[in-house]
């Protein structure tokens, strides 16, 4: 489950987004920007999302089957819900800690940025099935260790595990989306969400709100964060715009 779940969740969630009809009002994009500034195709983008994810669950496999604790029986002792909370705000933590300072470092390093990390910008508008589009290299260093580290620092189970890594697969989806939805829990509850992201994907962003999937604390203790203003468009849906001081 812990192998298999993160990636059926994955295409579920952003299946789901990738059937809805044609949502103008709420787009952060125009569809005509979509396809003019978006520099690789949507089965290429596919391709891309499958390979990650296979590389993902062959490091689960291996990382749930080297920290098992099930005892005689195959049997794992679950902690009581209150430890499990905890296990699972540390991961969330110790997962944005790692992704920012990867993630920075991979803007700020020319080399690593032209030829691993520019592919996941090639998609100027972010929308939901691109949302693991990366470099084989970066998937491996951001998303697949940044798991593992999260798991192991934690000390949750795999079965605790399961439920952590398909949240942070759907908040990951969430935030590449391209739409702002009223309601959206994830808007509600997290100030880093589709809009806040979006501002990096910008042009003029790049530098800016580099945190991922949950928090955007690093972004505000280090001098990364760019507020920004949800205009109305006024052929209809929303516009992130940059608030610069």
């Amino acid at each position: 489950m812990g192998t298999v779940a993160p990636v059926v969740v994955y295409w579920l969630y952003a299946g789901f987004y990738q059937l809805l009809p044609p949502l103008d009002k709420y787009r952060l994009h125009t569809r005509k920007e979509e396809e003019e500034k978006n520099a690789v195709p949507f089965v290429s983008v596919v391709r891309g999302v499958l390979f990650q994810q296979l590389v993902q669950a062959t490091v689960a496999k291996l990382l749930f089957l080297l920290t098992s604790t099930a005892d005689a029986s195959g049997t794992t002792i679950q902690p009581s819900v209150p430890v499990q909370l905890a296990q699972f705000i540390v991961a969330m933590l110790v997962m944005d800690t790692w992704q920012y300072f990867v993630h920075r470092f991979m803007h700020q390093n020319k080399f690593l940025y032209r030829h691993v990390h520019s592919q996941h910008h090639r998609l100027v508008v972010p929308y939901a099935i691109g949302a693991l589009y990366n470099h084989p290299l970066e998937g491996l260093l951001l998303d697949t260790f940044g798991g593992a580290i999260s798991f192991l620092v934690s000390g949750m189970t795999a079965r605790t595990a399961v439920i952590f890594f398909c949240f942070a697969v759907i908040k990951t989806v969430d935030d590449h989306c391209g739409l702002w939805l009223p309601g959206n829990i994830f808007h509600i509850f997290f100030w880093n969400n589709s809009a806040y992201h979006d501002i990096h994907h910008q042009l003029q962003g790049t530098k800016y709100n580099y945190s991922q999937p949950f928090f955007a604390n690093w972004d505000k203790l280090l001098g990364t964060h760019m507020p920004y203003d949800l205009l109305k468009r006024p052929e209809g849906g929303f516009e992130v715009r940059l608030k610069k001081d």
